[in-house]
């Protein structure tokens, strides 16, 4: 299953350039190690498929919540620049890769129609068979964040008019899709409900970049992020029957609810405590993997399902040879992870370098 909520996932990825040297000026490691963890949380969910994984880090909603600040820092500059920037950091590696996934269907005898249009500009969910299902099921995130990014210059002007009036009804939409109206079927209602379900955590990254948060004081902003988180899990576990289960990936109220809690205090705490993990510099390795991390993102995010598929049949393989089969965990999901990342180490190798040209960057097997 994709890391999605029901009915309808920084990135976020290609918010965060490459950096040279241990620490580049204006790079947050703050943000750049969130990001990071968010990648690896991806990655871990779906190869355990760990319910309660988004109650520990909602991953997803931390990815919309750093692009949504440096969205924010970016639209400093004309919106129509910036928004033409994010969408050519955006689109090449998203073709490049889903050239790839297009043949693969097509040979396997898949018959496109003229949906087909959305593997050129992912407004609305990509078409595709059920065979290539889980490598581009994945889609739904780039798709919600090119929607952010359109409607940003609308958005950050409605947030600066009343700041905390637009926050406090973030959440709204999501409530009225959940008890009033379901949306719209197909393509359309699927946008809206992830679009409603991250609004909240978008328009937090606004908060941050413009000030709002710093200036809050701890006891309301704890009050009101426990207060989410709460309702969040209350509906995460009492929904279990209709769901299925209390991951939040299948509910979108409580994603949506767990999610701003959980972002407004990570947001709040940078802000009010001024983190910004400088020491990470001292830490070489660490931080330049970290700094690897945030310059592939996107290549990591959309090649990490298939690095994982392909994962399966190769250690297949391996029980083939007797001294893999005695030494080898190969039953064991940890394997199957550690291979995956091998395979991701492969895929960043290989296609990585289609970020720098995007980013108008001179291409490098690492950054």
């Amino acid at each position: 299953m994709g890391e999605r909520p029901a009915g309808p996932p920084d990135a976020g990825p290609p918010d965060a350039p490459p950096v040279a040297g241990p620490r580049a000026p204006g790079r947050d490691r703050y943000f750049d190690s969130l990001r990071a963890l968010a990648l690896v949380r991806v990655v871990a969910y779906h190869t355990f498929g760990w319910a309660w994984a988004g109650l520990v880090f909602p991953s997803m909603g931390v990815m919309f919540g750093l692009a949504g600040t440096l969205m924010a820092k970016s639209l400093e500059r004309p919106a129509l620049t910036v928004v033409r920037g994010r969408l050519r950091r955006l689109l090449p590696p998203f073709w490049f890769w889903g050239a790839f996934v297009v043949a693969a269907m097509l040979v396997h005898g898949w018959i496109p129609d003229g949906q087909i249009v959305h593997w050129i500009v992912p407004l609305g969910d990509p078409p595709g068979d059920a065979w290539g299902e889980q490598a581009w099921e994945i889609v739904w995130y780039l798709r919600t964040y090119l929607w952010f990014v359109l409607l940003s210059p609308l958005l950050l002007r409605l947030f600066r008019l009343a700041p905390v009036p637009v926050l406090a009804a973030s959440l709204t939409p999501v409530l009225v899709l959940t008890f009033a109206w379901a949306g719209p079927d197909g393509r359309v209602g699927t946008a809206l409900w992830d679009l409603s379900t991250y609004l909240s955590c978008w328009l937090l990254g606004f908060a941050h970049r413009d000030g709002v948060l710093r200036r809050a004081k701890p006891a309301p902003v704890v009050a009101l992020s426990l207060a989410a988180m709460a309702y969040g899990g209350w509906c995460a576990f009492s929904r279990q029957d209709g769901y299925g289960t209390y991951d939040l990936d299948e509910n979108p109220l409580a994603q949506a609810f767990w999610s701003a809690g959980f972002v407004l205090l990570l947001m709040w705490a940078k802000a009010y405590f001024r983190i910004d993990f400088a020491g990470l510099a001292r830490m070489r390795r660490l931080n330049r993997l970290v700094s690897v991390f945030n310059a592939r993102a996107v290549t990591i995010y959309l090649w990490h399902e298939i690095a994982l598929v392909l994962a399966v049949p190769l250690i297949d393989r391996f029980w083939d040879v007797p001294a893999f089969e005695a030494y080898l965990p190969l039953e064991s999901q940890w394997f199957l992870f550690a291979v995956g990342w091998l395979l991701i180490v492969v895929f960043v190798l290989l296609c990585g370098w289609v970020e720098d040209l995007a980013a108008r960057k001179k291409p490098r097997l690492l950054p």
